[in-house]
């Protein structure tokens, strides 16, 4: 495959990093990973460091490239939730470690994806947002619902309020997993926490897949500290995992 990827992971203003990121390749397959200790709950970076270990075990135990990716997205994000569960075990419920995920397989010229609560995946094509995950959270059903614009999201007070996860329940928490999507080339998917899209625009993600005479990484290590600068002094986690595709 011809790709580009990068990664990064920044504290921001935070004690401790509970964000976990990755991306692993071969030259059938890559998949792109981020995932978002909730650092509302015990343990949230033992939860994203459990679950990020578990989904990548599962993609190199899968032969590339992979037959069903729809499937494979399902059953690892199950494989991750069961092993955030049992940190939890004989815990209180506000005490069970929990975490949101996005994941992403690349093969045969298409992109397919998947998330559990408000990590995000963007698919960035020329100069537009082409497609971006709908997030499990209070907010976005608010909005869904017309009860408040794009605009109120940002300050609102249950913007933080996550729906579902990895980890808490032992039910398998909602998951939205997408279609294939074929990819053209100079096409960027980039998967996120919250610390990122929470501080940037749609024009920000547009004008970072842009960027001319620059590495990807360095690109995404600009955007990632824009994000973090722009909510300072109080900063989330801030980290993403981007992949462009190269192919002609």
């Amino acid at each position: 495959m011809q790709i580009e990827t990068a990664d990064v992971s920044l504290i921001g203003h935070r004690e401790e990093n509970q964000d976990r990121v990755a991306v692993a390749a071969d030259d059938n397959a890559a998949l792109l990973v981020v995932v978002d200790g909730m650092g509302g709950h015990a343990e949230g970076a033992r939860a994203a460091e459990s679950a990020l270990a578990s989904l990548l075990e599962t993609f190199w135990q899968t032969p590339h490239p992979i037959f069903d990716p729809l499937g494979f997205l399902h059953l690892a994000l199950g494989r991750a939730h069961e092993e955030v569960v049992k940190l939890g075990v004989g815990l209180g419920v506000e005490a069970r470690p929990r975490a949101t995920c996005a994941i992403c397989i690349v093969q045969d010229s298409a992109a397919y994806w998947a998330h559990v609560g408000d990590s995000r995946v963007y698919q960035l094509r020329q100069q537009q947002v082409l497609e971006r995950t709908r997030d499990h959270s209070h907010v976005e059903v608010l909005l869904r619902e017309g009860l408040i614009t794009e605009a109120e999201v940002q300050g609102h007070p249950m913007r933080n309020y996550v729906e579902c996860c990895l980890g808490g329940d032992a039910a398998l928490p909602e998951m939205s997993i997408s279609t294939r999507r074929r990819l053209k080339s100079g096409d960027v998917l980039l998967l996120c926490t919250d610390g990122l899209w929470a501080n940037l625009s749609d024009q920000d993600f547009i004008a970072f897949a842009q960027m001319p005479g620059k590495t990807l990484r360095e690109s995404l290590t600009e955007l990632g500290t824009q994000a973090v600068a722009s909510s300072a002094p109080y900063s989330d986690n801030t980290s993403a995992a981007v992949l462009r595709w190269c192919a002609a």
